[in-house]
């Protein structure tokens, strides 16, 4: 630990991401520990002291801080994480940067592409180091799939589907807003599903297959009016229960995703799949450390769709676990985020998906809400 160099984290919220990232920082040193830099959980930020505390002492937080301007305003504070609702954000993001703060951020980027764009301005402008969390790229089966479209394995791509379905918003009794349901407020979360959920599907697809084009959609909010829990009033709903949309991909190839609240039986069933001119491949949440792989060119009485259990030492990032057959799962993701983050900040590279690329997902993200709401296909002006 002595020759370590410390990276001292203010993180502000201590919610579900709050968890996630949490034990990132605790165990990162532990199986990474080749690296320069060592997270010291030094501040915790919460708007309830009573519950900020008792999440710094389950954590091992040094302090606590009810104002996200005092914690930026630390000098002991090297890099503030934000795990807040979508509309806390960008004030958070840019007073950080502007105090030259390295900057971890939840995603969604924003709530809009408006909003996202002084967030990149603020960061550029500063040049701090920065990321945001699009976690799902970093689980190796995720990570292989990357490795076989990049050595041409798949060939051209021809299709990208994906989906991400839940059932937990399916009861009209279910409020909207406050602490706990924050993302069925559209003033806080920007949209429903498709800042939650596509946005996840959209970075995965752009980082595995380039960028996309334009976007068709369509969405629906099945329950039109709930309780507010802000205010007890019976209040409509603003954002999208279910979205679906098919778009072009820059490499010519056709995506087809779809989210939804309102698949009862899936919990969080994400999957995508790609066909490419010799192979396909597809991946599925609930089995995460499986990689389905159909190559063409096998010959033709061995030919079939083969899982690739994604669990071996020349496997992505496994050499860091357990040994061969034995698998890993969902927190991991966030231990390899920031590992690569704090090894990028090593060799003094970005570390992806910064704030930028953070926005051309925020992008599509928009296209596809203008398309359903203007029923027409919507260029998404991504450069990625």
């Amino acid at each position: 630990m002595s020759s370590k160099k410390e990276l001292r984290i203010g993180m502000v919220g201590y919610g579900f991401m709050g968890r996630t990232h949490s034990n990132g920082y605790r165990r990162v040193g532990n199986f990474f520990p080749e690296l320069e830099y060592q997270p010291v959980l030094k501040a915790i930020c919460g708007r309830n002291l009573e519950r900020t505390q008792a999440f710094a002492d389950q954590w091992g937080y040094e302090s606590v801080e009810t104002d996200w301007r005092k914690l930026i305003a630390r000098d002991d504070i090297d890099a503030i994480d934000i795990c807040t609702p979508n509309n806390m954000h960008a004030d958070i993001a840019i007073a950080a940067a502007e105090a030259g703060k390295m900057v971890l951020c939840e995603k969604p980027l924003a709530r809009t592409v408006a909003e996202a764009q002084p967030m990149v301005d603020a960061i550029e402008k500063a040049g701090v180091p920065n990321t945001v969390y699009f976690n799902y790229r970093r689980l190796p089966s995720v990570t292989l799939a990357k490795q076989l479209i990049d050595a041409g394995k798949l060939g051209k791509i021809f299709h990208y589907r994906a989906n991400f379905l839940q059932d937990w918003t399916i009861s009209p009794e279910l409020p909207q807003g406050g602490e706990g349901l924050w993302r069925l407020d559209n003033d806080a979360a920007g949209s429903g599903v498709t800042g939650d959920l596509l946005a996840h599907c959209i970075d995965t697809a752009m980082w595995l297959n380039g960028g996309i084009k334009d976007v068709s959609a369509m969405t629906e909010t099945f329950i039109k009016e709930r309780v507010h829990t802000g205010t007890g009033e019976v209040q409509k709903v603003t954002i999208d229960d279910a979205c679906m949309f098919h778009c072009h991909f820059d490499n010519g190839s056709l995506g087809l995703f779809e989210s939804t609240r309102y698949a009862r039986g899936h919990k969080a069933l994400y999957t995508f799949e790609i066909n490419g001119e010799h192979a396909s491949i597809k991946w599925n949440l609930h089995d995460l450390s499986r990689l389905e792989y159909f190559d063409h060119r096998d010959e033709s009485r061995e030919r079939g769709w083969r899982s690739i259990h994604v669990t071996d030492g020349d496997h992505p990032y496994m050499d860091k676990w357990w040994v061969p057959g034995l698998s890993i799962g969902y927190e991991h993701s966030f231990v390899h985020q920031i590992a690569d983050f704090l090894k990028a900040l090593q060799e003094g590279k970005p570390c992806s998906p910064t704030f930028r690329e953070a926005q051309e997902t925020q992008k599509v993200c928009e296209a596809v809400l203008d398309s359903a709401k203007t029923k027409s296909w919507k260029d998404t002006g991504v450069n990625w």
